[in-house]
């Protein structure tokens, strides 16, 4: 059985734990506030986006060939995996990374296989993680959460598109925690590239005049698209970081009261005991002597 002193020590250190994990549940709360008003900030903008790329898709001619639209064998894949730098936030960062491995190696094996497949990593995390399955990202962009801006993921994004333009790669994955609320958070896999656009409509009569063109119009308006719907993305998952630190701090300090009740019971159980050992042995002592 431990020692008073033990317990105690046990005690203290548990409190100590619980103001840690208290005053990191207030940040990830803080800064949570925050990535929650970027995340429905961008989202109606993005939703326009899409409205006016449909308006455009379906009063299109049918000989445009839109950019980034352009469906083709995927014999080079490239899966983005969105994570975070830091852990403590729960399975947010193990779900994005079982998902990533389970679209390697089982829906891409071949690929695997051949060495057709790459991984761009966002998140310290996420790539150590992936490496412990064997799986060794191609790329990664960590540093981006030392300034999420647009500008600095625009660049990110404009990269990826590049490589679709080349043909270095055929598809692109994205692969992400989307924000829900501050306590739910769903793995979303969303293909990237090429971009789905819905089938125009022929009987469709657009109400618009187009300036220069309708070519010229989708093909600046899409890649314009695809960067928000990366940004937006990244919020996304920010957002979902901070609630799930929030949520997975929230249960650490609830449990290390827990602990601390069941510890302080132990403590005065055991110093009873000691105080009851020291009477029988004053009582008998003094009995003794009384003989």
């Amino acid at each position: 059985m431990p020692s008073l002193k033990d317990i105690r020590t046990r005690i203290e250190s548990v409190k100590t734990t619980r103001q840690v994990t208290s005053a990191m549940k207030m940040v990830s709360a803080a800064k949570l506030k925050k990535a929650q008003d970027d995340i429905f900030n961008i989202r109606p903008y993005a939703l326009k986006l899409n409205e006016i790329i449909c308006e455009l898709v379906n009063a299109k001619d049918e000989n445009i060939v839109i950019d980034f639209a352009e469906k083709r064998e995927a014999d080079r894949v490239l899966v983005v995996m969105i994570t975070s730098n830091r852990g403590l936030c729960g399975a947010f960062n193990s779900n994005i990374s079982k998902k990533v491995r389970d679209i390697v190696k089982d829906d891409y094996a071949s690929h695997f296989k051949n060495g057709f497949i790459d991984v761009l990593s966002i998140g310290k995390q996420g790539q150590k993680l992936l490496k412990s399955d064997g799986i060794v990202c191609k790329e990664e962009k960590n540093d981006i959460y030392n300034d999420v801006s647009y500008g600095s993921v625009e660049e990110i994004a404009q990269g990826i598109l590049d490589g679709f333009s080349s043909r270095k790669y055929d598809k692109v994955i994205l692969v992400f925690n989307e924000f829900v609320n501050a306590a739910v958070q769903t793995v979303s896999v969303q293909q990237f590239l090429p971009i789905e656009l819905p089938e125009p409509d022929l009987a469709h009569s657009s109400l618009f005049l187009y300036e220069p063109d309708q070519k010229t119009v989708l093909n600046e308006l899409v890649p314009k698209f695809l960067k928000t719907v990366f940004y937006k993305t990244l919020l996304d998952s920010i957002a979902s970081e901070h609630g799930a630190r929030m949520t997975s701090m929230h249960k650490a300090t609830d449990n290390a009261t827990e602990l601390v009740g069941e510890l302080e019971l132990s403590y005065n159980k055991a110093r009873q005991s000691a105080i009851t050992n020291e009477i029988l042995e004053i009582v008998g002592g003094a009995e003794a002597l009384s003989k």
